[in-house]
């Protein structure tokens, strides 16, 4: 299923199959659909690191439940508690935040759970769903966005910056329905 959105997603917004005929025009990121427009990640995402709350091995110990908690790169734990409950998009803010195919560490998150301070919340907004956001950062080149030597980080200014083509709304609401039912069935066989 995801594989399905992932090849959905490179036809639509890589190669642009199903717009090439209502003509392309140049954008610094090179041609793109009419009426498209060339925007920073910034302006399609909600973030949502101020909520998250860092615990201890330790803290984590006394808190056993039945709520994921998640770092940078995986389930660090179950506890007893939950921060978030939705649908996100958990991008790697340091440590392990860049796979070896240069593309940044993600996570799907959906449900109640909890995450700490390694990993950025993030949700689709401007008419672009979590979804999208989601197939979208699994192709960016994310390695020039990565500050630190010895400490990798993505920071929320450098994600922001992160170009993004947006198309119009109306581009953005069909792709959704269409991959809508793909990402229903993904999260109900995780379930």
């Amino acid at each position: 299923l995801e594989a399905m959105a992932q090849a959905l997603f490179k036809s639509w917004f890589v190669n642009f199959e199903p717009f090439r005929d209502k003509g392309m025009e140049d954008s610094p990121l090179g041609p793109i659909p009419r009426g498209w427009r060339d925007v920073n990640l910034g302006e399609v995402v909600d973030i949502y690191d101020s909520k998250r709350v860092p615990l201890s091995n330790r803290e984590r110990a006394q808190r056993r439940g039945p709520y994921p908690y998640y770092g940078a790169a995986s389930i660090m734990d179950y506890i007893d508690d939950y921060l978030f409950d939705g649908i996100y998009v958990l991008m790697a803010e340091d440590g392990s935040v860049i796979g070896n195919d240069d593309h940044p560490v993600i996570q799907y998150a959906w449900g109640k759970f909890w995450v700490n301070n390694h990993a950025h919340v993030l949700q689709g907004s401007n008419n672009v769903s979590t979804e999208h956001l989601l197939l979208f950062l699994k192709q960016v080149n994310i390695r020039p966005y990565i500050t630190g030597a010895v400490q990798p980080k993505l920071n929320q200014d450098n994600m922001r910056r992160i170009p993004f083509i947006l198309p119009p709304s109306d581009v953005c609401d069909s792709f959704e329905k269409t991959i809508s039912p793909l990402y229903y069935g993904t999260r109900a066989n995780l379930k």
